[in-house]
């Protein structure tokens, strides 16, 4: 059975922080296929200076095609907000045999329960997730017992975590400051050359 970890985001940009993650989870679970899913539109958090679709999976792409990982524009193409539920039934009829893994970043895995059909999620992957903060162990272990309860199934890993955030990327930008440690070299190179997050755009998308 083949093992496919599925990892989403607004990846706004996309860091050295998810590529980290992303790697720790493939090596830790044996991943066949790592797909990298950008989001067209994030329906659970607010997205303040959200890049245009079209740059943010080019990032995508920049950055993860020397890890060997897999970039879909599936939930670009679609449109809309993006749902990890309707993500995760379009990847199972694409591969029904396979064996899905949610990697999740630590915010995200806490509000699992709230997102739209947690009970499809549940049923078609396991959600995994890694701190990113001191006390995020144990938040995410409160968390997923939680969840085993409403029929999840979990992984929770102790990776050590970068700490670096796209909001620091962004931030780094807009004050002419350097990235180069924040983000993948074709990354920064993106950026400069389109321009990306030198004015603020406020919150919302």
């Amino acid at each position: 059975m083949e093992r496919i970890a599925v990892f989403g985001g607004t990846f706004n940009p996309i860091h050295n922080g998810h590529i980290h993650l992303a790697k720790s989870f493939a090596k830790a679970l044996h991943i066949d296929r790592l797909l990298v899913i950008p989001t067209n539109s994030p329906p659970h958090k607010a997205a303040p200076d959200l890049a245009p679709a079209a740059d943010r999976l080019a990032m995508c792409r920049a950055a993860c095609g020397r890890e060997g990982f897999e970039v879909s524009d599936m939930e670009i193409r679609r449109g809309g907000p993006s749902y990890t539920a309707v993500t995760l039934r379009e990847l199972k009829k694409l591969c029904p045999d396979s064996e899905l893994f949610l990697i999740t970043g630590e915010d995200m895995f806490v509000t699992l329960a709230d997102w739209k059909e947690p009970q499809t999620i549940f049923s078609l992957a396991t959600v995994c997730a890694s701190p990113r903060s001191r006390g995020g162990r144990d938040a995410l272990r409160r968390c997923a017992a939680k969840l085993q309860k409403l029929g999840a199934k979990t992984y929770l890993a102790d990776f050590h975590y970068l700490p670096v955030s796209s909001t620091m990327v962004r931030e780094a930008v807009r004050k002419g400051k350097s990235i180069s440690d924040l983000v993948p070299a074709p990354v920064e190179r993106y950026i400069r050359e389109k321009k990306l997050y030198l004015e603020e755009m406020g919150n919302g998308i």
